[in-house]
């Protein structure tokens, strides 16, 4: 149950995906003077050094992040793109990219002052460390880190005060039931706040549960008559491959997508500018792809 921790992926192909979405979603949202809550059912640490252990023996954000530092040059990015960019920037000195900010700390960087964030994380040792990186802010009730089970614990808060508010969902499916518990809590957040926006993040791979679940997130949010947006981005193939000595090379994860249930109306086309670029620059081979589909 805790074998997964996001200090091995910070920074990788899926988490340039998941914040740039994130980061338009937000900037929307503040446009309107009525504050709002954020939940982040699965927050993770909130902050992670790309020279750590963890990304090092990973090297997933060399094929993520870093390599759209590295490739800069070649492109001029579009706004959601360079929003991105100067976020995490924003967290490290000039010219250097050891930290790397997980969704809590984006989040709480957009933050006025009437909005809240709640943070969900039931590892053990990523909920300390959550909590003492969240310390060093001094932003007191602001932002609230809850140790328990994030599909279950927002429930008590729905709907919030504001009437305003976006979940964030991105656990880690390595629990094969995660894909049913995601469309579970959406469904039962859904009836109790019918108007607030839901984002999952989720892997694309060869595996029946990955590409049912956002068939089953369109379903609900058709049934429910709300507009949807999906944004896959594809890096690499995602066949096994085999070395010279016969052995399964398992390609890591290739794929990724957002789901998003009433979504700004500006998103779509933030995405489709930025994904075409992300696309571009990350490749891996050239089954490179993405696609922003929209509905409702």
């Amino acid at each position: 149950m805790f074998s997964y921790r996001h200090a091995f992926h910070a920074g990788n192909h899926a988490d340039v995906l998941k914040h740039t979405t994130l980061l338009a979603i937000l900037r929307h949202m503040a446009l309107k003077d009525t504050a709002f809550t954020v939940f982040d059912t699965h927050a993770g640490a909130g902050l992670y050094r790309l020279d750590g252990d963890y990304a090092s023996t990973s090297g997933e954000a060399g094929q993520g992040y870093l390599r759209l530092i590295e490739k800069l040059a070649e492109i001029t990015p579009s706004p959601a793109l360079q929003d991105y960019l100067d976020m995490v920037a924003s967290f490290n000195t000039p010219g250097s990219h050891k930290v790397y900010p997980g969704s809590p700390f984006i989040i709480q960087r957009l933050l006025r002052e009437r909005d809240k964030l709640k943070l969900f994380e039931i590892h053990p040792t990523d909920s300390k460390t959550l909590s003492s990186n969240i310390a060093q802010l001094d932003v007191g009730r602001q932002v609230a880190v809850l140790r328990e089970d994030g599909f279950e614990g927002i429930k008590k808060f729905l709907p919030p005060p504001s009437r305003r508010a976006l979940v964030l969902c991105d656990p880690s499916y390595e629990i094969k039931n995660d894909y049913s518990r995601v469309v579970d809590m959406v469904a039962d957040a859904m009836v109790r706040f019918a108007t607030g926006t839901y984002a999952v993040w989720y892997p694309i791979i060869p595996r029946p549960e990955a590409h049912q679940l956002p068939r089953k997130l369109k379903t609900l949010a058709t049934k429910a008559g709300k507009p949807w947006l999906n944004a896959t981005l594809t890096v690499k193939s995602s066949k096994l491959l085999t070395n010279e000595a016969g052995d399964v090379i398992r390609p890591g994860l290739p794929a990724s997508g957002m789901f998003v249930i009433n979504p700004p109306h500006t998103l779509k086309n933030a995405l489709k500018d930025s994904l075409k670029q992300v696309a571009q620059v990350l490749a891996q081979d050239q089954n490179n792809a993405f696609e922003v589909a929209s509905g409702g």
